[in-house]
Protein backbone atom coordinates (compact mmCIF):
# COMPACT_ATOMS: atom_id res chain seq x y z
CA UNK A 1 0.00 0.00 0.00
CA UNK A 2 1.32 3.45 -0.92
CA UNK A 3 2.43 5.38 2.17
CA UNK A 4 1.10 8.95 2.16
CA UNK A 5 1.74 9.66 5.84
CA UNK A 6 4.37 12.25 4.85
CA UNK A 7 1.55 14.52 3.66
CA UNK A 8 0.66 15.19 7.30
CA UNK A 9 4.29 14.99 8.44
CA UNK A 10 4.15 11.58 10.10
CA UNK A 11 7.42 9.66 9.82
CA UNK A 12 7.56 5.98 10.74
CA UNK A 13 9.80 5.11 13.70
CA UNK A 14 11.38 1.66 14.07
CA UNK A 15 13.44 0.22 16.94
CA UNK A 16 16.11 -2.47 16.58
CA UNK A 17 17.70 -4.09 19.62
CA UNK A 18 18.73 -7.32 21.34
CA UNK A 19 15.90 -9.68 22.30
CA UNK A 20 16.98 -9.22 25.93
CA UNK A 21 17.65 -5.49 26.10
CA UNK A 22 19.88 -4.17 28.88
CA UNK A 23 18.10 -4.35 32.26
CA UNK A 24 17.82 -1.04 34.12
CA UNK A 25 16.58 -0.08 37.58
CA UNK A 26 14.71 3.16 38.10
CA UNK A 27 15.17 5.54 41.00
CA UNK A 28 11.88 4.23 42.39
CA UNK A 29 13.40 0.70 42.36
CA UNK A 30 11.19 -0.60 39.56
CA UNK A 31 12.72 -2.54 36.69
CA UNK A 32 12.80 -1.59 33.06
CA UNK A 33 15.05 -2.06 30.02
CA UNK A 34 17.10 0.18 27.76
CA UNK A 35 14.71 -0.50 24.90
CA UNK A 36 11.66 0.42 26.99
CA UNK A 37 13.31 3.60 28.22
CA UNK A 38 14.21 4.63 24.68
CA UNK A 39 10.68 3.99 23.41
CA UNK A 40 9.09 5.94 26.27
CA UNK A 41 11.57 8.83 25.98
CA UNK A 42 11.59 9.43 22.24
CA UNK A 43 8.61 11.41 20.92
CA UNK A 44 6.75 10.54 17.69
CA UNK A 45 8.58 11.80 14.62
CA UNK A 46 6.55 14.63 13.09
CA UNK A 47 8.37 16.46 10.30
CA UNK A 48 7.79 19.36 7.93
CA UNK A 49 5.78 17.87 5.01
CA UNK A 50 7.23 20.48 2.64
CA UNK A 51 10.62 18.77 3.11
CA UNK A 52 9.20 15.43 2.07
CA UNK A 53 12.36 13.39 1.40
CA UNK A 54 15.90 12.90 2.62
CA UNK A 55 17.46 15.15 -0.01
CA UNK A 56 15.24 18.12 0.87
CA UNK A 57 15.75 17.55 4.60
CA UNK A 58 19.52 17.37 4.13
CA UNK A 59 19.78 20.35 1.80
CA UNK A 60 17.68 22.47 4.15
CA UNK A 61 20.52 22.27 6.69
CA UNK A 62 22.29 24.86 4.50
CA UNK A 63 19.55 27.45 5.18
CA UNK A 64 20.70 30.06 7.68
CA UNK A 65 19.20 29.56 11.13
CA UNK A 66 20.37 31.43 14.25
CA UNK A 67 19.46 28.55 16.54
CA UNK A 68 19.44 28.81 20.33
CA UNK A 69 22.04 31.32 21.62
CA UNK A 70 24.59 29.33 23.61
CA UNK A 71 27.72 30.98 25.01
CA UNK A 72 31.06 29.22 25.41
CA UNK A 73 34.40 29.60 27.12
CA UNK A 74 37.25 27.90 25.26
CA UNK A 75 40.16 25.96 26.72
CA UNK A 76 43.08 24.80 24.61
CA UNK A 77 44.38 21.45 25.82
CA UNK A 78 47.82 20.10 24.99
CA UNK A 79 47.58 16.54 23.76
CA UNK A 80 49.22 13.91 25.97
CA UNK A 81 49.40 11.34 23.16
CA UNK A 82 52.93 10.23 22.26
CA UNK A 83 52.18 9.85 18.54
CA UNK A 84 49.71 12.71 18.09
CA UNK A 85 50.97 15.73 20.06
CA UNK A 86 49.65 19.22 19.47
CA UNK A 87 46.61 21.01 20.86
CA UNK A 88 42.84 20.92 20.56
CA UNK A 89 39.99 23.17 21.69
CA UNK A 90 37.24 22.31 24.15
CA UNK A 91 34.34 24.76 24.49
CA UNK A 92 32.45 24.85 27.80
CA UNK A 93 28.92 26.19 27.96
CA UNK A 94 28.56 29.20 30.26
CA UNK A 95 25.50 31.18 31.32
CA UNK A 96 24.05 33.85 29.07
CA UNK A 97 24.89 36.44 31.72
CA UNK A 98 28.53 35.36 31.87
CA UNK A 99 28.73 35.19 28.10
CA UNK A 100 27.23 38.62 27.55
CA UNK A 101 29.55 40.16 30.13
CA UNK A 102 32.65 38.81 28.38
CA UNK A 103 34.21 40.75 25.55
CA UNK A 104 34.77 38.50 22.56
CA UNK A 105 38.11 38.67 20.78
CA UNK A 106 38.31 41.77 18.65
CA UNK A 107 40.33 40.05 15.91
CA UNK A 108 37.87 39.13 13.18
CA UNK A 109 37.57 35.39 12.66
CA UNK A 110 39.64 34.36 15.67
CA UNK A 111 36.77 32.67 17.50
CA UNK A 112 33.23 31.59 16.62
CA UNK A 113 30.31 33.78 17.67
CA UNK A 114 29.50 33.89 21.40
CA UNK A 115 32.82 32.25 22.27
CA UNK A 116 35.72 33.61 24.32
CA UNK A 117 38.76 32.14 26.02
CA UNK A 118 38.97 31.25 29.68
CA UNK A 119 41.45 33.47 31.41
CA UNK A 120 43.84 31.82 33.85
CA UNK A 121 41.80 32.64 36.94
CA UNK A 122 38.55 31.46 35.38
CA UNK A 123 40.07 28.11 34.41
CA UNK A 124 41.66 27.63 37.83
CA UNK A 125 38.28 28.27 39.47
CA UNK A 126 36.35 25.87 37.22
CA UNK A 127 36.80 22.67 39.25
CA UNK A 128 33.84 21.62 41.37
CA UNK A 129 32.59 18.79 43.59
CA UNK A 130 29.00 19.27 42.45
CA UNK A 131 26.92 16.38 41.12
CA UNK A 132 25.18 18.05 38.18
CA UNK A 133 24.97 15.91 35.03
CA UNK A 134 27.34 16.88 32.23
CA UNK A 135 27.02 16.29 28.50
CA UNK A 136 29.99 16.05 26.13
CA UNK A 137 29.23 16.77 22.46
CA UNK A 138 31.15 15.86 19.30
CA UNK A 139 30.25 17.72 16.09
CA UNK A 140 30.16 16.57 12.48
CA UNK A 141 32.63 16.96 9.62
CA UNK A 142 34.32 20.43 9.63
CA UNK A 143 31.77 21.62 12.22
CA UNK A 144 32.20 22.84 15.78
CA UNK A 145 30.46 24.03 18.92
CA UNK A 146 28.68 26.73 16.88
CA UNK A 147 26.62 24.25 14.82
CA UNK A 148 22.85 24.75 15.15
CA UNK A 149 22.03 21.02 15.36
CA UNK A 150 24.45 20.69 18.26
CA UNK A 151 23.11 23.73 20.09
CA UNK A 152 19.53 22.51 19.59
CA UNK A 153 20.49 19.32 21.42
CA UNK A 154 22.37 21.03 24.24
CA UNK A 155 19.86 23.84 24.84
CA UNK A 156 17.10 21.86 26.61
CA UNK A 157 19.65 20.01 28.72
CA UNK A 158 21.54 23.12 29.86
CA UNK A 159 18.21 24.85 30.51
CA UNK A 160 17.37 21.94 32.84
CA UNK A 161 20.59 22.47 34.82
CA UNK A 162 23.09 20.30 32.96
CA UNK A 163 26.64 21.45 32.33
CA UNK A 164 28.07 20.88 28.88
CA UNK A 165 31.18 21.03 26.72
CA UNK A 166 32.05 20.43 23.09
CA UNK A 167 35.23 18.70 21.90
CA UNK A 168 36.18 20.46 18.69
CA UNK A 169 38.05 18.44 16.08
CA UNK A 170 41.58 19.69 15.49
CA UNK A 171 41.46 22.64 13.13
CA UNK A 172 37.67 23.05 13.44
CA UNK A 173 35.63 25.88 14.95
CA UNK A 174 38.41 28.36 14.07
CA UNK A 175 40.87 26.49 16.27
CA UNK A 176 44.52 26.40 15.25
CA UNK A 177 46.66 23.31 14.78
CA UNK A 178 50.27 23.09 15.88
CA UNK A 179 51.10 19.81 14.12
CA UNK A 180 50.41 18.62 10.52
CA UNK A 181 47.27 16.68 11.55
CA UNK A 182 43.61 17.62 11.40
CA UNK A 183 40.99 15.42 13.07
CA UNK A 184 40.00 12.09 11.54
CA UNK A 185 37.14 9.59 11.79
CA UNK A 186 38.97 7.47 14.33
CA UNK A 187 40.55 10.17 16.46
CA UNK A 188 39.30 9.08 19.87
CA UNK A 189 42.39 10.23 21.70
CA UNK A 190 41.29 13.86 22.17
CA UNK A 191 37.89 12.72 23.46
CA UNK A 192 39.60 10.32 25.84
CA UNK A 193 41.87 13.05 27.18
CA UNK A 194 38.95 15.46 27.56
CA UNK A 195 37.01 12.92 29.61
CA UNK A 196 40.05 12.29 31.81
CA UNK A 197 40.30 16.04 32.35
CA UNK A 198 36.62 16.28 33.24
CA UNK A 199 36.92 13.42 35.74
CA UNK A 200 39.73 15.35 37.41
CA UNK A 201 37.87 18.67 37.41
CA UNK A 202 34.45 17.26 38.31
CA UNK A 203 34.91 13.93 40.11
CA UNK A 204 31.24 13.67 41.12
CA UNK A 205 29.53 14.64 37.90
CA UNK A 206 27.82 11.86 35.92
CA UNK A 207 29.06 12.18 32.33
CA UNK A 208 27.01 11.59 29.18
CA UNK A 209 27.89 12.09 25.52
CA UNK A 210 26.28 12.80 22.17
CA UNK A 211 27.89 12.70 18.74
CA UNK A 212 26.72 13.89 15.34
CA UNK A 213 27.69 12.35 11.98
CA UNK A 214 31.51 12.08 12.01
CA UNK A 215 31.42 12.87 15.73
CA UNK A 216 28.97 10.00 16.21
CA UNK A 217 31.45 7.68 14.49
CA UNK A 218 34.25 8.88 16.79
CA UNK A 219 32.05 8.55 19.87
CA UNK A 220 31.02 5.01 18.95
CA UNK A 221 34.66 4.08 18.44
CA UNK A 222 35.55 5.60 21.81
CA UNK A 223 32.80 3.70 23.64
CA UNK A 224 33.80 0.46 21.91
CA UNK A 225 37.48 0.92 22.72
CA UNK A 226 36.75 1.68 26.37
CA UNK A 227 34.36 -1.25 26.70
CA UNK A 228 33.41 -2.01 30.29
CA UNK A 229 35.87 0.63 31.52
CA UNK A 230 33.90 3.45 29.87
CA UNK A 231 32.99 6.09 32.48
CA UNK A 232 30.09 7.55 30.49
CA UNK A 233 26.65 6.78 31.88
CA UNK A 234 25.08 6.75 28.41
CA UNK A 235 25.78 7.93 24.86
CA UNK A 236 23.78 8.87 21.75
CA UNK A 237 25.03 8.69 18.15
CA UNK A 238 23.03 10.81 15.66
CA UNK A 239 23.33 10.27 11.88
CA UNK A 240 26.40 8.07 12.30
CA UNK A 241 27.76 7.00 8.88
CA UNK A 242 28.78 3.68 10.53
CA UNK A 243 30.29 1.92 7.50
CA UNK A 244 32.48 4.63 5.96
CA UNK A 245 33.66 2.57 3.00
CA UNK A 246 30.14 1.63 1.98
CA UNK A 247 28.87 5.19 2.45
CA UNK A 248 31.67 6.45 0.22
CA UNK A 249 30.75 3.92 -2.47
CA UNK A 250 27.05 4.82 -2.25
CA UNK A 251 27.80 8.54 -2.60
CA UNK A 252 29.87 7.96 -5.71
CA UNK A 253 27.13 5.79 -7.24
CA UNK A 254 24.71 8.65 -8.01
CA UNK A 255 25.03 12.08 -9.61
CA UNK A 256 23.62 13.82 -6.53
CA UNK A 257 25.84 11.83 -4.20
CA UNK A 258 28.98 12.67 -6.10
CA UNK A 259 28.34 16.18 -7.38
CA UNK A 260 26.34 17.59 -4.48
CA UNK A 261 27.22 15.81 -1.23
CA UNK A 262 30.74 14.52 -1.91
CA UNK A 263 31.65 17.80 -3.57
CA UNK A 264 30.18 19.96 -0.78
CA UNK A 265 32.04 17.99 1.89
CA UNK A 266 35.23 18.14 -0.16
CA UNK A 267 34.86 21.91 -0.47
CA UNK A 268 34.45 22.22 3.30
CA UNK A 269 37.59 20.16 3.89
CA UNK A 270 39.50 22.26 1.38
CA UNK A 271 38.45 25.30 3.40
CA UNK A 272 40.10 23.74 6.44
CA UNK A 273 43.19 22.98 4.37
CA UNK A 274 43.49 26.58 3.21
CA UNK A 275 43.21 27.79 6.80
CA UNK A 276 45.88 25.38 8.05
CA UNK A 277 47.97 24.97 4.91
CA UNK A 278 51.25 26.07 6.48
CA UNK A 279 51.08 23.41 9.17
CA UNK A 280 49.65 20.60 7.01
CA UNK A 281 52.30 20.96 4.31
CA UNK A 282 55.02 20.33 6.88
CA UNK A 283 54.21 16.68 6.23
CA UNK A 284 56.42 15.93 3.23
CA UNK A 285 54.09 13.09 2.15
CA UNK A 286 51.43 15.65 1.22
CA UNK A 287 51.84 17.21 -2.22
CA UNK A 288 50.27 20.62 -2.77
CA UNK A 289 49.62 19.98 -6.46
CA UNK A 290 47.62 16.84 -5.62
CA UNK A 291 45.66 18.64 -2.93
CA UNK A 292 44.70 21.49 -5.24
CA UNK A 293 43.20 19.01 -7.72
CA UNK A 294 40.85 17.60 -5.09
CA UNK A 295 37.16 18.29 -5.63
CA UNK A 296 35.45 15.51 -3.69
CA UNK A 297 35.74 14.35 -0.10
CA UNK A 298 37.22 10.98 -1.06
CA UNK A 299 39.94 12.75 -3.07
CA UNK A 300 40.77 14.94 -0.08
CA UNK A 301 40.94 11.84 2.11
CA UNK A 302 43.20 10.16 -0.46
CA UNK A 303 45.78 12.97 -0.68
CA UNK A 304 45.64 14.41 2.86
CA UNK A 305 43.95 12.19 5.45
CA UNK A 306 45.43 8.86 4.32
CA UNK A 307 49.10 10.01 4.16
CA UNK A 308 48.67 12.14 7.30
CA UNK A 309 47.61 9.16 9.40
CA UNK A 310 49.73 6.47 7.78
CA UNK A 311 47.14 4.75 5.58
CA UNK A 312 48.09 3.61 2.05
CA UNK A 313 44.67 4.51 0.57
CA UNK A 314 41.47 6.28 1.55
CA UNK A 315 39.77 2.87 1.51
CA UNK A 316 42.16 1.56 4.17
CA UNK A 317 41.43 4.69 6.21
CA UNK A 318 37.67 4.18 5.94
CA UNK A 319 37.84 0.50 6.85
CA UNK A 320 40.04 1.18 9.87
CA UNK A 321 38.12 4.20 11.14
CA UNK A 322 34.52 3.06 10.66
CA UNK A 323 32.56 2.23 13.81
CA UNK A 324 30.31 -0.58 12.59
CA UNK A 325 32.28 -3.25 14.47
CA UNK A 326 33.12 -1.03 17.46
CA UNK A 327 29.41 -1.07 18.31
CA UNK A 328 29.83 -4.68 19.44
CA UNK A 329 32.33 -3.55 22.08
CA UNK A 330 30.05 -0.94 23.67
CA UNK A 331 29.24 -1.66 27.33
CA UNK A 332 27.23 1.41 28.36
CA UNK A 333 23.61 2.29 27.50
CA UNK A 334 23.87 3.43 23.89
CA UNK A 335 21.28 4.87 21.50
CA UNK A 336 21.72 5.24 17.75
CA UNK A 337 19.43 7.55 15.76
CA UNK A 338 19.44 7.35 11.96
CA UNK A 339 17.11 8.27 9.11
CA UNK A 340 16.69 5.54 6.52
CA UNK A 341 16.63 8.08 3.67
CA UNK A 342 19.88 9.76 4.77
CA UNK A 343 21.83 10.33 1.52
CA UNK A 344 25.19 10.63 3.34
CA UNK A 345 24.93 8.03 6.11
CA UNK A 346 23.48 5.36 3.85
CA UNK A 347 20.88 2.99 5.24
CA UNK A 348 22.89 0.14 3.70
CA UNK A 349 25.67 0.89 6.17
CA UNK A 350 23.52 0.86 9.31
CA UNK A 351 24.53 -2.16 11.45
CA UNK A 352 21.06 -3.55 12.16
CA UNK A 353 22.37 -7.05 12.94
CA UNK A 354 25.08 -5.72 15.25
CA UNK A 355 22.45 -3.82 17.24
CA UNK A 356 20.55 -7.08 17.64
CA UNK A 357 23.67 -8.71 19.10
CA UNK A 358 24.47 -6.11 21.77
CA UNK A 359 21.99 -5.70 24.68
CA UNK A 360 23.67 -2.40 25.58
CA UNK A 361 22.56 -0.75 22.34
CA UNK A 362 19.26 0.35 20.81
CA UNK A 363 18.77 1.75 17.31
CA UNK A 364 15.97 4.15 16.47
CA UNK A 365 15.42 4.68 12.74
CA UNK A 366 12.93 6.87 10.94
CA UNK A 367 11.91 6.32 7.33
CA UNK A 368 12.36 10.03 6.64
CA UNK A 369 14.64 12.83 7.86
CA UNK A 370 17.85 13.03 5.83
CA UNK A 371 21.29 13.76 7.27
CA UNK A 372 21.22 15.84 10.46
CA UNK A 373 17.87 17.13 9.22
CA UNK A 374 14.57 15.85 10.62
CA UNK A 375 13.20 19.39 10.49
CA UNK A 376 9.84 19.78 12.18
CA UNK A 377 7.02 22.03 11.09
CA UNK A 378 7.50 25.21 13.10
CA UNK A 379 11.25 24.77 13.47
CA UNK A 380 13.78 22.63 15.28
CA UNK A 381 15.10 19.16 14.52
CA UNK A 382 13.32 16.05 15.76
CA UNK A 383 16.51 14.06 16.38
CA UNK A 384 17.84 16.82 18.67
CA UNK A 385 14.66 16.63 20.74
CA UNK A 386 14.82 12.82 20.78
CA UNK A 387 18.48 12.73 21.88
CA UNK A 388 17.97 15.31 24.63
CA UNK A 389 14.82 13.58 25.90
CA UNK A 390 16.51 10.18 26.05
CA UNK A 391 19.54 11.56 27.92
CA UNK A 392 17.36 13.54 30.30
CA UNK A 393 15.28 10.49 31.19
CA UNK A 394 18.37 8.32 31.45
CA UNK A 395 19.66 10.67 34.14
CA UNK A 396 16.39 11.56 35.89
CA UNK A 397 14.79 8.12 35.98
CA UNK A 398 17.60 5.56 36.14
CA UNK A 399 19.57 4.49 39.19
CA UNK A 400 22.89 3.71 37.53
CA UNK A 401 24.47 1.94 40.53
CA UNK A 402 21.51 -0.35 41.00
CA UNK A 403 21.38 -0.97 37.24
CA UNK A 404 25.01 -2.04 37.24
CA UNK A 405 24.30 -4.56 40.00
CA UNK A 406 21.22 -5.76 38.11
CA UNK A 407 23.12 -6.50 34.91
CA UNK A 408 25.94 -8.19 36.82
CA UNK A 409 23.39 -10.49 38.45
CA UNK A 410 21.70 -11.08 35.09
CA UNK A 411 25.11 -11.87 33.54
CA UNK A 412 24.16 -9.74 30.59
CA UNK A 413 27.70 -9.90 29.17
CA UNK A 414 27.77 -13.68 29.05
CA UNK A 415 26.55 -14.05 25.43
CA UNK A 416 29.16 -11.55 24.22
CA UNK A 417 32.24 -12.32 26.29
CA UNK A 418 32.96 -15.90 25.23
CA UNK A 419 36.05 -17.96 25.70
CA UNK A 420 38.29 -18.54 22.70
CA UNK A 421 37.88 -17.95 19.85
CA UNK A 422 37.23 -14.27 20.63
CA UNK A 423 36.16 -11.64 18.13
CA UNK A 424 37.78 -8.33 19.06
CA UNK A 425 35.68 -5.49 17.58
CA UNK A 426 38.50 -3.01 18.15
CA UNK A 427 41.38 -5.00 16.63
CA UNK A 428 42.13 -2.54 13.87
CA UNK A 429 45.18 -2.53 11.68
CA UNK A 430 46.71 0.81 12.62
CA UNK A 431 48.78 -0.05 15.71
CA UNK A 432 49.46 2.65 18.28
CA UNK A 433 50.90 2.71 21.78
CA UNK A 434 48.43 3.31 24.61
CA UNK A 435 49.33 6.99 24.88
Amino acid sequence: MFDISWIIGHARTTYTCHTSSLPLVTRSSSKTTLSALARSSIPPCRLNPLLFNGHLQTMYTAVKDPGPPIYYKRKLLDSDHSVYPGQFAVDFVVSTEEGENTDEKEDNGELPERTSYFDKDEWNALASDDEMPMIIALHGLTGGSHEVYLRETLAPLTAAGWSACVVNGRGCALSKITTPQLFNSRSTWDVRQTIKTLRSLFPNRPLYAVGFSLGANILTNYCGEEGSQCVLKAAVACSNPWNLELCNTELQRTWLGLNVYHRAMGKNMMGLFERHKEQILQNDMIKLEDVMKSRYLYEFDRVIQAPTWGYPTEGAYYRDAQSVDALLGVRIPFLGINAEDDPISSMRGIPFEEFKKNPYAVLCTTNWGGHLGSFQLGGGRWFATAAASFLSNMHDEIDHKASQVERQEAKVDAPLDKKYPIFDPNNRRLILPDA
